[in-house]
């Protein structure tokens, strides 16, 4: 459970960080205030995406062994 948890952890702070700062860029382009845009649209991925991926991982695991398993 304790590897569940800083797997989610650390899995939801990549991917917001990085699709947080794409999107911005996509959205908005680089303006002056950028980063604090970006800074914000994170902090509010973040924890949704943390909470998402602990709840959501078992299952996804379990789909994607079942898929590898019929390749």
């Amino acid at each position: 459970m304790k590897h569940r948890f800083i797997f989610a952890l650390l899995m939801s702070f990549v991917l917001t960080f990085f699709m947080s700062a794409w999107v911005t860029y996509i959205n908005i382009g680089l303006i002056e205030g950028f980063r604090e845009y970006w800074i914000n649209a994170w902090l509010l991925a973040w924890p949704a995406a943390g909470l998402i991926s602990f709840i959501a991982a078992p299952r996804i695991h379990r789909v994607s062994l079942s898929i590898t398993e019929k390749l």
